[in-house]
């Protein structure tokens, strides 16, 4: 009796991604699988995997969870070490925006160092790791930060230097500091835009004194380029600067906006002009949906497509090994 054919990989996902899943399905062919998840009074949470009539899963599955706001996430990530029972045999993280990244290194005396913390617990809870422009600044690859699994880095940075280029005439990107120097040369490059490099010194979670470079800005259109922004005090005190130097304009334009309700509210009150886009579905092109310059709604979700700009960091993906890799 021939067995019964294996049920194609599956989309895992949550309730409050369902529409990021949807997107993502139909771009891949992936079938979506909603998780339950319930909430105690005191506060821990119960998870219900979406198995068949045999109580199975597909054995290869791709997990769509973005980790803003990451301490809960992490925890249902936790959930899911319980899978091979399930039939998981193979299970990939795509999360569009990685957290614990940024922190590498400790800069005080008895501080945790939260890359190398959390990067090896998503090696132990998965296969591998999909995810757009981790904030990396003392390693050079991912897979360094998640150690013995396979990662791929997709970059937004020439998808939105793209963008840029239908909306502003022969503009100067700018970058908020440093460590975007590497990203805001990528953008510039495609299109042929001049780019400069701020300094910036951090006093506090909302408090940075920034440096504008050695560059004329009187009467340029000036876009500010970031790969994450999470309270905007950077780019408030760069926008105030650049008017005050001159600038025709001064846009912005961020993969990953973590800002919170009222760190956009304040960036409004201070008429900070918004650059906002949705990226739609080219068939050769990643597709950053809803990666809005400085939204909310810039919280990128991910949809891999053939051709997009992408870092291996961990050796060749197969179409047939690699099961959140679609062709």
């Amino acid at each position: 009796m021939p067995r019964p054919a294996e049920p194609a990989a599956c989309l895992l996902h949550f309730a409050d991604e369902a529409e990021s899943a949807g997107r993502l399905a139909a771009a891949t062919g992936l079938r979506p699988l909603a998780i339950e998840c319930h909430r105690f009074p005191d506060g821990e949470i119960k998870l219900r995997l979406p198995v068949d009539a045999a109580g199975r899963l597909p054995a290869r599955a791709v997990l769509l969870r973005s980790l803003h706001q990451p301490n809960e996430k992490l925890v249902e990530l936790l959930r899911h070490r319980g899978r091979a029972p399930l039939g998981v045999q193979s299970l990939a993280l795509v999360a569009p925006y990685l957290a614990y990244m940024r922190q590498d290194i400790a800069f005080q005396p008895g501080e945790a160092v939260s890359q190398r913390i959390v990067g090896p617990f998503l090696g132990r809870m998965v296969n591998a790791v999909v995810t757009v422009d981790p904030h990396l600044h003392r390693i050079a690859r991912l897979d360094e930060a998640i150690p013995d699994r396979a990662c791929a880095v997709v970059s937004g940075a020439p998808l939105l230097a793209d963008w840029i280029a239908e909306q502003r005439s022969a503009p100067l990107l700018l970058g908020p500091d440093g460590e975007s120097a590497q990203w805001v040369a990528q953008a510039a490059a495609r299109h042929g835009f001049e780019h400069a490099v701020c300094s910036k010194t951090r006093q506090g979670d909302r408090q940075v004194i920034v440096t504008l470079p050695d560059v004329d800005f009187r009467g340029r259109s000036v876009v500010l380029l970031d790969d994450v922004a999470s309270t905007g005090r950077t780019l408030i005190e760069a926008t105030r600067l650049l008017r005050a130097a001159g600038a025709a304009s001064v846009d912005v334009a961020v993969t990953h906006a973590l800002l919170a309700d009222a760190d956009l509210a304040a960036l409004r009150r201070r008429r900070w002009r918004l650059l906002e886009h949705r990226l739609r579905s080219p068939p050769e092109q990643l597709c950053l949906h809803g990666a809005s310059a400085g939204s909310c709604a810039g919280r990128t979700e991910l949809v891999k497509a053939p051709g997009a700009a992408t870092t291996r960091d961990n050796g060749a993906l197969e179409p047939a090994k690699d099961p959140f890799y679609v062709a």
